[in-house]
């Protein structure tokens, strides 16, 4: 996350999220304006956690409509919490297009591939976003891994070293560890951000992030 700014957050930021969840995408993009309207600047990487909220989805995902009616007991219910969600989006700036969305993906190999950007020590916000966007935005499987390597490849990856990565299932074991330890730390909902000793639970506006960022500076 590039701000140029005067000032800055000396202490990490860590953001559990998972990229099926909507309101991550929103609690991020208002975390990033938090900044700017803070007048802050990040030190220190981002660290994103992986809270997958589908660990036993296929590998291969699902029919979003059979999904999505299954858990919340018909379709229109599905619908109705889309066009909420929607219009939350929208407010920051985020096109959400739920309609060119025809699975619910796994998302393990995209936990992965934000992970080894932030084992290679690179700041991985931009990939964060380019996956959010592709899903919902764009409605694009991002649980197919040449689809994953292709948004890579967006943001200025190397194509065929992400999708080596993705194939050779590196980096899984410590994936799900970090997992494990993301959730035994008490984390039972997502976007989870802590910043310093202050902890944001869900999408929160970013007037109340730039509070917390400025008295995150302060302590």
């Amino acid at each position: 996350m590039n701000v140029q700014t005067s000032n800055s957050v000396s202490s990490n930021i860590q953001v559990a999220y998972d990229f099926i969840c909507p309101w991550c995408w929103i609690g991020e993009e208002n975390l990033e304006r938090a900044l700017v309207a803070a007048d802050l600047s990040v030190d220190s990487h981002i660290t994103f956690l992986p809270y997958q909220l589908n660990p036993d989805m296929p590998v291969e995902g699902m029919d979003r409509k059979a999904y999505r009616s299954a858990k919340f007991g018909s379709w229109a219910r599905s619908q109705a919490m889309d066009a909420q969600v929607t219009a939350a989006g929208r407010a920051v700036g985020l096109k959400f297009d739920y309609e060119r969305a025809e699975k619910t993906p796994n998302t393990l190999a995209a936990h992965r591939l934000v992970w080894r950007e932030q084992q290679a020590g690179r700041n991985a916000s931009s990939l964060v976003k380019a996956i959010f966007k592709a899903y919902f935005g764009e409605g694009r499987d991002i649980g197919d891994l040449n689809v994953l390597a292709d948004i890579a490849a967006e943001t200025g990856l190397d194509r065929a070293k992400a999708l080596g990565f993705l194939e050779s299932g590196e980096g899984t074991t410590e994936l799900l560890e970090l997992e494990a330890a993301t959730k035994a730390s008490g984390i039972r909902s997502v976007p989870s951000i802590h910043i310093g000793a202050h902890v944001i639970s869900g999408a929160q506006p970013l007037e109340v992030m730039a509070q917390v960022l400025r008295q995150s500076q302060l302590a």
